[in-house]
């Protein structure tokens, strides 16, 4: 897999203020990648520059293997900012229209139906944008920002002021556009929850400097304190086992047989679950064979993961900043 983004040593200051802080940052091609950090953190002076809208102060910048400066590349690059780029007084056809002739896009009028079609808006292709809800106007902001076809979606804060149904419509947009189109998507958010929905991998921005990046799914198993949640059957734990789980004399005289083995780090019961925290060097597969070998029925085994939240505010706090 070849790199979609690439930054390296990014610097930008604004007079005294140091914006980024020679930020490196990796985008693989078909990732769906979530930007995280506070307001003024400096997601959107990244992707400012990213689009070529400001110069970096130092530090160097590429977007599919390109310098991100040319007019090659921004061919290659769809956005959409805080301000959505709309025209009220025109249709949602007429505004998509606008756009593919700035792109010199062959074969428009098949080209701005599919876009429609793609964002659920085919049927109020005539209708003026000036009457469109703020949902709606992100759906064909997103079409817009589409009509060229590129390879790398850069987008700021999509999910900014849209209700809860709105939502949903727009991630799984974006779920379609990222897996099925093969797109590259890089978008800044706070809402942890829609990132931990549809991303596979994240940076976290705190005052200018990336404090982690990574595949999502690492990050929180990482996060998790290495616990390990083993679930079984009824009746499990040998003599003595109750029919609801492992209470009381069941899970007491597990723990006594388990105690044998310290390296699997047997902490507690708790109705059909077992918890454990092993030492370094031991395996989920170490557990449930030990499990199995003392007579209990394993029905699924799991490490316990962070949510993105309580990583978010762990690396934040971590780093002296705000949690």
């Amino acid at each position: 897999m070849g790199y979609a983004i690439q930054l390296s040593g990014v610097r930008k200051s604004f007079g005294a203020r140091e914006a980024l802080k020679g930020i490196n940052l990796s985008v693989g091609e078909g990732d769906i990648f979530g930007y995280l950090g506070q307001n003024g953190a400096g997601k959107t002076t990244t992707i400012r520059i990213l689009l070529d809208l400001i110069r970096p102060t130092a530090g160097s910048i590429s977007v599919m293997g390109e310098r991100a400066d040319r007019d090659s590349i921004r061919r290659r690059i769809g956005f959409v900012l805080d301000a959505d780029g709309l025209y009220n007084a025109m249709t949602a056809e007429e505004n998509l229209a606008f756009y593919a002739r700035l792109y010199g896009v062959e074969d428009p009028a098949r080209r701005i139906a599919a876009r429609l079609a793609d964002v659920g808006l085919a049927d109020r292709a005539g209708d003026r944008v000036g009457g469109f809800s703020k949902g709606m106007r992100q759906r064909l902001a997103l079409a817009r920002a589409l009509v060229h076809d590129p390879d790398v979606l850069i987008l700021d804060e999509p999910m900014s002021g849209i209700d809860p149904t709105g939502q949903i419509e727009l991630r799984n947009i974006l779920l379609d556009v990222g897996r099925r189109g093969g797109k590259t998507i890089f978008f800044s958010s706070h809402d942890l929850d829609e990132v931990q929905r549809i991303c596979n991998r994240i940076a976290l921005i705190d005052r200018g400097e990336i404090r982690l990046q990574g595949p999502l799914s690492d990050l929180v198993r990482e996060a998790g304190d290495g616990e390990v949640v083993i679930d079984v059957a009824a009746g499990s734990g040998g003599p003595g086992a109750v029919s609801a789980g492992l209470d009381g004399a069941a899970s007491s005289a597990l723990a006594e047989r388990l105690a044998a083995f310290p390296e699997l780090g047997f902490a507690s019961a708790e109705g059909r679950s077992l918890r454990f925290k092993p030492r370094a060097g031991t395996e989920v597969s170490d557990i449930v064979g030990r499990l199995v070998a003392l007579g209990v029925k394993v029905e699924g085994a799991r490490r316990k993961e962070a949510s993105l939240e309580e990583l978010y505010a762990s690396t934040v706090k971590a780093e002296g900043g705000r949690a």
